[in-house]
């Protein structure tokens, strides 16, 4: 690129290094690290998939820079209609590994870019989870491993919990928080370079 015409930069609107890793392995290096600063609460009677999707485009929005592109994300584990909380205590990751133990979850996960532009694009990756059925003990001793802290749904599957998972249909980089297909077409489509 000339002078006139830099390489444009992309700016990760999250704080998460999990973000920045699966980032990575698309061999992008954001030029900024940019968290969002916005309320995450539901909506009254919010169903995941729109909460996911708002959440992603807000955080987006927030950031929107003009010198350059912003990604942002947002990913949630649902049991049904209802939102899983991140697992911020003991008690939480205790009632979500409780709740998910030998049935199938959703894990939704939105990405958003926000273009120099102000043209906004938006994926979105759906995943189904099982966890086999989980004794007493192997919820005490993930619980004791600390893994679970701040991830939502209470468990993180690029952890020691992908042992307690009997079956996944869909993105695992999508339920580890950033669905690197669909990121990749995404920034493809809007014209960031990318291999």
């Amino acid at each position: 690129m000339t002078a006139q015409n830099p390489e444009p930069k992309l700016i990760l609107a999250s704080a998460s290094p999990r973000r920045r890793e699966l980032l990575a392995r698309l061999d992008i290096e954001p030029a900024r690290i940019a968290p969002a600063d916005i309320d995450e609460t539901p909506r009254k009677g919010e169903l995941p998939r729109p909460y996911v999707q708002r959440m992603a485009r807000e955080k987006a929005l927030a950031v929107a820079a003009d010198d350059g592109f912003v990604l942002a994300g947002d990913t949630v584990v649902a049991a049904g209609r209802r939102i899983l909380p991140k697992a911020e205590d003991e008690a939480t990751a205790r009632e979500c590994l409780t709740l998910l133990s030998g049935r199938r979850h959703r894990v939704f996960s939105a990405i958003t870019l926000a273009a120099p532009d102000g043209s906004v694009r938006e994926r979105m990756s759906e995943t189904i989870v099982r966890f086999k059925v989980l004794s007493a003990q192997e919820i005490d001793a993930y619980i004791a491993g600390g893994e679970w802290h701040g991830k939502a749904g209470g468990y993180a599957i690029q952890g020691h919990a992908e042992a307690l998972i009997a079956w996944i249909q869909g993105s695992h980089s999508g339920v580890v928080g950033l669905p690197l297909f669909e990121t990749r077409a995404l920034l493809k489509a809007a014209g960031f370079p990318i291999g």
